[in-house]
C-alpha cells in the first residue's frame, strides 16, 4: 500500500523511463525542423531521396517487427508514427524536386548555368571566338549568315533551359532574370553560428525538458491511482519475455536499413562540399532520440528485482536476474544496433556539417 509521503524515486526502472520517454519526445519533432526548412528554403535539394526512401523502408520493417515481436504499445505507434512522417517529409521532397528518385547534382548545374549566362549576355562572342578572322571585307551574304546563326544560337540556349525539373509545380518554365525588380528579402539570409547554436541547444534542452516532465506526471499519476487500493497487489505469475523469430527477422532488416539510409545522405554532402538545405536540428533529434533510446534499453530490471524492492524482500532465485537480463538484451539487440549505428553515423553527418561549414551560403 502506498502512503501520502510516498516519494518518487529515481532507482533503475525510473531511469528506463525518463530515458524513454525523452527519446518519444525528441522522435516526435525529429522531422519538423526539416520540413519547416524545406519550406523555408522551397527546396529539397539538399537531402538525399534514397536516404528518405531507404528510412521509410526501415520503419515499415520497425513496425512489423515490434508488432511481431509484441514490444510495448508506445514504441509500435511511434513507428507508425514516424512512416507517416516519412510520407510527409518524400511528398514535400517529390513536390519541389519532381518525380524523380535521382539526387541533384550540383557541380553539373552550375557548370550549365555558367554557360547559358556566358550564352545570353555575349552569344556572338562566344561561339565565335574561336573562328579565325576573315581576311576579306564582308560581303551582304555573310551577315545575313551571321544573324540567322546568332538568331538560332539564342533560340537553342533558351530551348535547352527546360528539362524535366519543370515537372515540378514549384518551378515554372519561364526562367528569366529580373532585370528592374529589386531585389527581395532571401530566405537563405545567413546567421551567425552563436545563434544558431543557441537556437538549437534551447530547443533541444525544451524538448528533453517536456519528455522528463511527461514521465513525472504520468508516474505521479499513476501512483496516485494506486494509493486507493487499501492492500498491495500481489503478482503471481509474471509474462516471460518471449523471442519471435520473424520479429527478429523483421528487427535486423530494420537495422540493416537503418544503417544504410545514413549512407546516401554522407555521399551526397561530399560530392556537394556542403550541408546547405539540411537541418542540423532534425540529426540532433535523431542522436538525442537513439541515445536515450539505447540508455533505455540497457536501463532495465528484472521483474523479480522489482518485486524484491517493492516488497523487501528476495525475489529472484540465484542465476534469474542475469539470466533475465541476458535473454532481455538479446530480445533488443536488432533494435540497439539500429540505433547504435545510425548514432555513430549521424556522428558522421556532424563532422561534415563542421567541415563544410564554410560552404553554407
Amino acid at each position: 500500500m502506498y502512503s501520502a509521503s510516498h516519494q518518487i524515486g529515481l532507482d533503475i526502472e525510473a531511469l528506463s523511463g525518463i530515458c524513454g520517454s525523452i527519446s518519444i519526445a525528441c522522435w516526435i519533432v525529429v522531422f519538423s525542423p526539416q520540413i519547416i526548412e524545406n519550406f523555408r528554403r522551397h527546396s529539397a535539394d539538399g537531402l538525399s531521396l534514397i536516404f528518405i526512401v531507404i528510412w521509410l523502408a526501415g520503419d515499415v520493417f520497425n513496425i512489423l517487427g515490434a508488432v511481431l515481436q509484441g514490444v510495448i504499445p508506445t514504441m509500435t505507434i511511434l513507428a507508425v508514427y514516424y512512416t507517416l512522417a516519412d510520407i510527409v517529409l518524400l511528398g514535400q521532397c517529390f513536390y519541389y524536386r519532381g518525380f524523380t528518385l535521382s539526387d541533384a547534382q550540383p557541380t553539373t548545374s552550375d557548370e550549365e548555368a555558367i554557360v547559358d549566362e556566358e550564352t545570353e549576355e555575349s552569344p556572338l562572342l562566344a561561339h565565335n571566338s574561336t573562328v579565325a578572322r576573315p581576311t576579306s571585307r564582308p560581303t551582304a551574304a555573310d551577315a545575313d549568315g551571321n544573324r540567322r546563326s546568332s538568331s538560332f544560337s539564342s533560340f537553342h540556349s533558351h530551348l535547352n533551359q527546360v528539362d524535366a525539373t519543370h515537372l515540378s509545380p514549384t518551378k515554372p518554365v519561364i526562367s528569366s532574370k529580373p532585370t528592374s525588380d529589386p531585389p527581395s528579402v532571401s530566405a537563405n539570409t545567413p546567421t551567425s553560428p552563436f545563434r544558431t547554436f543557441l537556437v538549437n541547444t534551447t530547443a533541444l534542452i525544451l524538448v528533453c525538458a517536456a519528455g522528463a516532465l511527461g514521465w513525472f506526471l504520468s508516474t505521479r499519476s499513476s501512483l496516485g491511482q494506486q494509493s486507493h487500493n487499501t492492500a498491495p497487489v500481489l503478482v503471481e505469475e509474471t509474462e516471460a519475455i518471449r523471442f519471435d523469430l520473424w520479429g527478429q527477422i523483421f528487427g535486423y532488416l530494420c537495422a540493416v536499413l537503418y544503417l544504410g539510409s545514413r549512407v546516401p545522405q554522407l555521399l551526397l554532402n561530399y560530392r556537394r562540399k556542403s550541408t546547405e538545405g539540411v537541418s542540423m536540428l532534425f540529426f540532433l533529434f535523431a542522436c538525442v532520440g537513439n541515445l536515450t533510446y539505447v540508455m533505455s534499453i540497457f536501463a532495465y530490471e528484472p521483474e523479480c528485482a522489482k518485486l524484491g524492492r517493492e516488497y523487501r524482500t528476495m525475489q529472484c532465485e540465484e542465476g534469474e536476474w542475469n539470466s533475465d537480463y541476458r535473454r532481455y538484451i538479446l530480445v533488443n539487440t536488432s533494435w540497439l544496433i539500429g540505433s547504435a549505428g545510425t548514432l555513430l553515423l549521424d556522428m558522421m553527418i556532424f563532422a561534415q556539417f563542421w567541415i563544410y561549414r564554410k560552404n553554407v551560403k
